[in-house]
């Protein structure tokens, strides 16, 4: 396995680019097996869950092609509309391939989903909407087998919790049911209305993406379409978030500022200077006093759970005492105890945690436990005194392409073992 091995202490400085959003990009692949016409997708991450995403694609029956950011799908035929155990259980976002499948084949066959070790995430929501659009639904052997061969219809599906991937999955199956759809108390984040643009762009009949109420008119087929990825506001957050703690000078290229509104007013009240540069540029200069700052995860627009860790590792640099409530997955503080290895000051009380500060971090041998838990080891890293070695970042390369390369340019004291 590789391993990050860091020296901290030196300020970041320069400009430092955004790709597109991973958690954007798998949505929008799975959307091209609605359709037997050529789906073109610009700005595609090269990051392990893209490519776990795309062979997923291809065993299915889709021929893709990849040039630089840009991928070619094209799902003439579905072949085996499956996604097995050995795909999906690294990557529970191969489930949004059930929704598609039972919307253009009628049947589908998908593991339960696996992913990051951070808690229960249910695949229940996506099956009672499916339900609700007319499919059968079995549990067996660890898949789901969903069967509607006379096609979905449509129906009001109300959301007992919001879910972003729920909401991704019954849109697509949606779109080509009979009759109208209603998601309620449906996520707002910005994935879901880049996805609701695409659809859009393929044929579909979408209102309401973005707001807690999404309606959807059925048609008989989509079309191809080309398409742009947004960019990645978990990725331009972590950024932002390195610039602030090392004390440097960073400017964070090709983001959407409007999607990155609640972390910046965090840093702000952090006493933290992050400003606009221009329409996808923001810039944030530390060195100043940090400020404790209480923080609680919320769904889109508030403060988003793929942050919290990095902004736990911000804390253990501010001055006084820092609460940091975990309020979307129940096991998401799972780093809190590598920090600490480096000398943070970190009390688990059930889903909240208690961050004193500021606290000298120091280098030591630390272990990744899953996609964002090894961002903020970096980040502690990037200001501890001395060599710190990250072990299993191949949880950072599922949605983080090449970090280390991109932190070096900035002034990092980073590399990569083998």
């Amino acid at each position: 396995m590789d391993k990050f091995v860091i020296t901290g202490g030196t300020a970041l400085q320069g400009e430092i680019p955004t790709n597109g959003s991973k958690n954007s990009a798998l949505p929008a692949l799975a959307a091209a097996l609605l359709t037997e016409e050529p789906v073109i997708l610009h700005r595609i991450p090269h990051v392990r869950d893209i490519r776990t995403m795309q062979r997923l694609l291809i065993d299915i029956g889709s021929n893709a092609e990849v040039d630089g950011e840009t991928v070619r799908l094209e799902t003439a035929r579905v072949v085996c509309p499956e996604a097995p155990y050995e795909l999906v259980k690294t990557m529970r976002a191969s489930s949004l391939v059930l929704g598609p499948l039972v919307a253009r084949c009628g049947r589908a066959r998908v593991s339960l989903p696996g992913g990051c070790a951070i808690g229960a995430r249910p695949i229940n929501l996506h099956i009672f909407g499916l339900e609700q659009l007319g499919a059968r639904i079995n549990q067996t052997h660890g898949y789901i087998e969903a069967e509607a061969p006379d096609g979905l219809r449509g129906a009001v599906v109300h959301f007992d919790r919001i879910t972003v991937t729920g909401t991704e999955d019954l849109m697509m199956a949606a779109v080509l049911a009979k009759g109208e759809t209603v998601l309620r108390n449906a996520a707002c984040e910005p994935e879901v209305v880049d996805l609701a643009g695409l659809l859009v762009s393929m044929g579909a009949q979408i209102e309401g993406a973005g707001t807690s109420t999404i309606r959807i008119q059925g048609v008989e087929r989509l079309r191809g379409a080309e398409h742009t990825i947004i960019p990645d506001r978990i990725e331009a957050g972590t950024f932002l978030i390195a610039g602030a703690i090392t004390g440097g000078d960073l400017s964070v290229t090709g983001c959407n500022p409007e999607h990155l509104g609640a972390l910046v007013s965090k840093l702000q009240q952090a006493g933290v200077d992050v400003t606009q540069q221009d329409a996808t540029t923001l810039r944030v200069r530390g060195g100043g006093r940090i400020r404790s700052v209480d923080m609680t995860t919320e769904e889109y627009p508030g403060f988003a759970t793929d942050l919290q860790a990095q902004y736990m590792a911000l804390m253990t640099q501010a001055e006084g005492i820092a609460i940091v409530m975990e309020t979307i997955f129940e096991n998401r503080f799972m780093h809190a105890q590598e920090l600490a290895r480096m000398g943070a000051n970190i009390r688990l009380e059930g889903r909240q945690a208690i961050i004193a500060g500021p606290r000298e971090l120091t280098g030591a041998g630390v272990i990744a436990s899953d996609l964002r838990a090894s961002a903020s080891l970096v980040l502690g890293a990037l200001v501890a005194r001395g060599e710190t070695v990250i072990d299993r970042v191949y949880h950072i390369d599922r949605g983080y392409e090449k970090i280390e390369a991109k932190l070096a340019r900035v002034g990092a004291k980073i590399r990569r073992v083998d």
